[in-house]
Parts: structure tokens; C-alpha cells; sequence
């Protein structure tokens, strides 16, 4: 049985605090609770600014704008019951959109799941569907552990929400605990010293080496890359193009690669760039080779389509839009969305499972060595229909 120090202030909301400050967290965004006071308080005792909004809702949309804004993972603290259930709309936003969020949520005190306690509600069963992990802590040695475990999950692969519950007993000090859990003194009735018993023996195991020196530090996040024979295949792709066509979605600003290099990658090569989601913007106001109202067209035209961290959804008309006769290169992390919709308007020649950005920069390493860039006589056709509609559109 691991140490129990029962005359310790210590508290399980100061260990949610010391993970998020060693994974330099600055801010997370809350309604503050009850059940969620101890890390709060922590927080800000860590120098971690608590920004408290109006609606659990606008906590969580909050802290998945900083992800996509910063490209660190946001953070949501709400309360247990309704607290959290008003964040599902926010939370399935995250998902969809594929940004990296942690929302901590407060609950009942293990010992009184299930049995009517204040705003008791199964959450897990709520969040399994919209976030990537789900956890609920069992004892405050967990604590570290789990959180480290559920950021880097955020992070990892395709990035998505994660959902970790704090039952109220791991959160505050032992002392507070104890006297909730109304252990009687010098129980007489046998019942009493059962109760006891089981009692005294459930804050011991919630307690045990609790505040044990455990690692804080982050857990690397698990990207994929794409092999180096795939990009040297889709370098063969793009080397025979005369009419190559980029399409950029939000997958391609993630980090580890910055935007800059990105943006350098893309410049060097010279292929027309259609953006969408989160990647527009990335080229700037007046990039030579970022064109707006005529996808159409480009996408009827090309020989070459890579499709960079986006999917064939409704927005590309379910793969309608493209033409059979363009070979298509396609890029995610997410394996599955890289045969989203295929086989009935659309087939990839090359899906590759890997990030978008890395990839980008890499085949432009190869394409440098055989001196290649795209002609711009195709920049120029596709800058004639881009202005045309722009008047058009006036």
C-alpha cells in the first residue's frame, strides 16, 4: 500500500495545475463550479490566467479558436452535469474541425456516482462519440498520468477533443474529503464499523502516493510522416504535370512544420493553390499563385490535383468536381478520409497517410533537384479566369 499523508494540504486541483504549467499552458478558458474550484484555484496560483465567459459554450468554442489560432492545444474547464453537456456543440465543432482541445470537467465523487448526487450524470456516455479519448480519474496519483496521456492523444495523428473527469474527491484535500465522507468516531454498532472500515479504506486508495514525485512533463505527440518512396512517386506525379493543381485544407497549418516553410515550399514550386479552412489566409493578399473563383475550372483543366489535408466532402461536390482524367494525389493523417467518397466519382492515383505540410515541404526538396516549377503560362490562363470572375463579382 503506497503512503497515505493524512495531515498534508495538498490537493489533487494543484497536480491538474502542475501538468498544464509544464506543458505551458498560459490560459484556459471556464464557467467557474464548485466541482471545479480546486483547479481553478491552482491555476491561478500557478500564474495560468483563468479567462471565465458567460456560457460553457463560449468556453469551448474559446479554447478551440486558441488551438487554431496558436497551434497549441486549448483548454476548457467546466462543471459537472449541465456545465459540460453545454459544451457538446463546441466540443463536436473541435472534432469536425480536427483541432486539439482538452476539456477537464468536474463531477460526483466516485463514491457517489449513480446514487442521485448533485448534477450526476453519465458524461462519458456523452463524449464517447465526439472526442478522441475519454477518461475519468479513480485516484489522485492518476492525475499526471492521465492528463499527459490525454494532451498528447489531442495532438497525436489527427488531432481532435479529449474529455477527462475529475470526480470532486480527487480534486480537494484529504481533510475535506474525510469529513464529507462522515466517518463516525468510536463507532459501537457493528454496521458503523463496517461502514467505517469502508470508508477509511476508500480515501486511503483515493489518496495512496498521491503526491508521489511523478513526471509533468509532455508525452511527443505521434505523427505520421509520409515514406520517402510515396513522395518520390508523387514527385514523378507532379514532374510530368503541365497543369498541376494545389488544394489546401486546415490538416496543412498544423505544426510541427511551420506556415513559413510551408509557404516556401509552395512558392518554390509555383503550383496554383486553392485554400479552404484554416489555411486561408497562408499565402497572403497578393500571392502569385493563390487563386479564388476559379477551382472549376482549374480542377476541369489539370493534369495533376493534389489534394493537401482536404477531403472529398460536399465542399469538392463529393470528388464530383474532379475530372477522371486528372491524376489525383491525396494527403492526410487520417487514413480513412483519404478514400472519403472514392470509387463512385473519384479514385486517388496516390493516397498517401502522412502530414500534409511535412509532405509539401519534403516533395518540394525533390522537385528542386530536377529544377522543377511549375509553367507560367498556367499561372497566367488561371489568373485570366480568376480576374474575369472577380470582376464579375464586383
Amino acid at each position: 500500500m503506497r503512503y497515505v499523508d493524512e495531515e498534508s494540504t495538498a490537493y489533487g486541483g494543484e497536480l491538474v495545475a502542475d501538468v498544464l504549467k509544464a506543458h505551458g499552458i498560459p490560459y484556459l478558458f471556464c464557467l467557474s463550479g464548485g466541482h471545479i474550484s480546486p483547479i481553478l484555484v491552482a491555476c491561478e496560483k500557478h500564474g495560468i490566467r483563468i479567462i471565465d465567459t458567460r456560457h460553457e459554450a463560449n468556453a469551448a468554442f474559446a479554447a478551440d479558436a486558441v488551438s487554431r489560432l496558436s497551434g497549441k492545444i486549448g483548454v476548457c474547464v467546466v462543471t459537472a452535469g449541465p456545465g459540460l453537456t453545454n459544451t457538446v456543440t463546441a466540443i463536436k465543432n473541435a472534432q469536425m474541425a480536427e483541432s486539439p482541445l482538452l476539456l477537464i470537467g468536474g463531477c460526483a465523487a466516485n463514491l457517489s456516482k449513480g446514487r442521485g448526487a448533485l448534477q450526476d450524470i453519465d458524461h462519458m456516455s456523452v463524449f464517447k462519440s465526439i472526442c478522441k479519448y475519454t477518461v475519468s480519474v479513480k485516484r489522485v496519483r492518476q492525475i499526471p498520468n492521465l492528463l499527459r496521456k490525454a494532451i498528447c492523444i489531442a495532438q497525436s495523428g489527427t488531432p481532435g477533443p479529449v474529455f477527462v473527469e475529475f470526480p470532486i474527491d480527487v480534486l480537494y484535500p484529504f481533510y475535506l474529503v474525510e469529513n464529507e465522507l462522515g466517518i463516525k468516531p468510536n463507532p459501537r454498532a457493528l454496521a458503523d464499523k463496517i461502514a467505517n472500515l469502508y470508508l477509511s479504506t476508500y480515501i486511503r486508495g483515493t489518496f495512496a502516493g498521491a503526491f508521489d514525485e511523478q513526471i509533468l512533463t509532455p508525452i511527443r505527440p505521434q505523427i505520421p510522416y509520409a515514406l520517402k518512396q510515396s513522395i518520390q512517386k508523387a514527385a514523378q506525379l507532379v514532374q510530368k504535370a503541365k497543369s498541376p493543381v494545389c488544394l489546401l485544407g486546415s490538416q496543412s497549418t498544423l505544426p510541427p512544420t511551420s506556415t513559413s516553410d510551408l509557404v516556401e515550399a509552395l512558392e518554390s514550386m509555383n503550383i496554383p493553390c486553392f485554400l479552404g479552412g484554416m489555411a486561408r489566409g497562408l499565402l497572403g493578399r497578393n500571392s502569385s499563385i493563390q487563386f479564388r473563383h476559379c477551382r472549376k475550372d482549374a480542377l476541369k483543366e489539370a493534369d495533376v490535383v493534389l489534394l493537401i489535408g482536404t477531403v472529398c466532402d460536399f465542399r469538392l461536390g463529393y470528388g464530383k468536381v474532379l475530372s477522371r482524367k486528372s491524376k489525383i494525389i491525396i494527403v492526410n493523417r487520417n487514413s480513412t478520409s483519404l478514400y472519403q467518397n472514392s470509387d463512385v466519382f473519384w479514385k486517388p492515383t496516390l493516397a498517401i497517410e502522412g502530414d500534409p505540410a511535412d509532405f509539401i515541404v519534403r516533395l518540394n526538396k525533390y522537385l528542386l533537384e530536377k529544377n522543377y516549377k511549375c509553367s507560367n503560362s498556367w499561372i497566367e490562363t488561371l489568373r485570366n479566369k480568376d480576374n474575369i470572375k472577380e470582376e464579375i463579382n464586383r
